[in-house]
């Protein structure tokens, strides 16, 4: 399987633990957002679209989902496990009955073919997921941040090798192979199984003395700070992934990924609607009335704008290009949405309340027609 593809659950934005309906609904609504009817033309939408659609087709069956918790894609690719070895003689080969190793190597005791015959095997080191929190304006234009990260290491010690000296032989079991053939008799029939060499654990490599910081393991679990690029744009729930900065593969394997998973701090003013920021503006009845210069809040500092008389409370003003740059093309960007409020006044003295009741009483309907319309429901 191929090396750079996005891990399945994160493709779907699921929890490894997520149900079949919560996989199913993530499903319909990626694939409803790259839907190539809904994307014409765009090259980037329609392979979102298929990475979708596979990652669907293994999550929503259970065996494949299985198979892909435990080896990761190579549990899912169409060749795994073929020229293991099976079970021998003429079962080699033999229609789906691969898939019964499991249940074979239950009843001899031992592992399966599919198993062994990648035991010493280079394998890809598991992805590693940290959680970082961000501020609404750092998620909106992108930071360097400093994120912790626990993985699995070479031991230094020992090279990775997990020998006191560094000298690894043959295994003398095996014969470098990393995996045995056992021959039992099940039903009357004699049957051959590969399975793991219980004494290199499939390395094909023994040593006499094991090192003594990783107790011959070759691997230690370490805590290692790490640089992270966060791009503009990223929101709540998104995961940046970093190549190359999760565990240490097996037997030579590349290493696995780092997946940051961000969340945004609660902001005192702002919202987020996708690229779009919104913010209530509270005003006062005179400037709701007559009209006014208004200071209008973003994420560029104080924005000046003519408020138009007559302005209703919940009426929704629109400042282009002032709201967050599109992850993946920060030179563009969403709008930044106002909303105003208009604010009664309180703790009046007398003479603005008499002012206010003349203001009342100068007032028709042509100022108030909502009021009139209402009133008039009732003659």
């Amino acid at each position: 399987m191929a090396e750079n593809k996005r891990d399945y659950y994160e493709v779907l934005g699921v929890e490894k633990t997520a149900s079949a309906d919560e996989i199913k609904r993530a499903y319909r609504k990626k694939a409803m957002l790259y839907h190539p009817d809904r994307n014409p033309g765009d090259k980037e939408a329609e392979e979102k679209f298929k990475e979708v659609n596979e990652a669907y087709e293994v999550l929503s069956d259970q065996d494949k989902r299985s198979r892909y918790d435990q080896f990761g894609f190579q549990g899912v690719d169409p060749n795994f496990g073929a020229g293991a070895g099976g079970f021998g003689g003429g079962f080699e080969g033999f229609g789906g009955f691969g898939d019964l190793g499991d249940l074979f190597g239950e009843f001899f005791g031992g592992g399966t073919g599919r198993r062994a015959s990648t035991a010493n095997a280079p394998r890809r080191g598991e992805n590693v997921v940290t959680q970082l929190a961000l501020t609404f304006e750092e998620a909106a234009f992108g930071c360097e941040k400093e994120v912790s990260a626990q993985r699995i290491e070479n031991c230094a010690a020992c090279n990775g090798t997990g020998s006191a000296d560094g000298v690894l032989e043959t295994c003398a079991n095996c014969r470098g192979t990393g995996q045995v053939r056992t021959t039992q008799t099940f039903m009357g029939m004699s049957m051959q199984s590969t399975t793991v060499c219980p004494v290199c654990g499939g390395r094909g490599k023994t040593f006499k003395s094991p090192c003594t910081t990783c107790r011959g393991r070759g691997k230690v679990r370490r805590t290692q700070k790490i640089r992270v690029h966060i791009p503009a744009g990223v929101d709540e729930g998104q995961s940046v992934r970093v190549r190359g900065e999760g565990c240490v593969g097996i037997n030579g394997g590349p290493s696995g990924d780092l997946l940051v998973q961000v969340s945004i701090k609660r902001h005192p003013v702002f919202t987020r609607d996708d690229a779009d920021v919104l913010c209530e503006v509270p005003i006062t009845f005179t400037q709701a009335a007559l009209g006014a210069q208004i200071q209008v809040p973003t994420l560029d500092g104080p924005v000046t704008y003519d408020l138009p008389e007559g302005t209703q409370t919940g009426r929704e003003f629109i400042l282009p290009g002032r709201g967050i740059p599109e992850l993946g093309n920060s030179r563009r960007r969403g709008n930044h949405r106002f909303t105003v409020v208009v604010e009664t006044p309180t703790r009046l003295n007398r003479d603005q309340k008499d002012l206010l009741r003349k203001l009342e009483e100068s007032l028709d309907g042509r100022s108030s027609p909502k009021r009139k319309k209402f009133l008039g429901l009732f003659d």
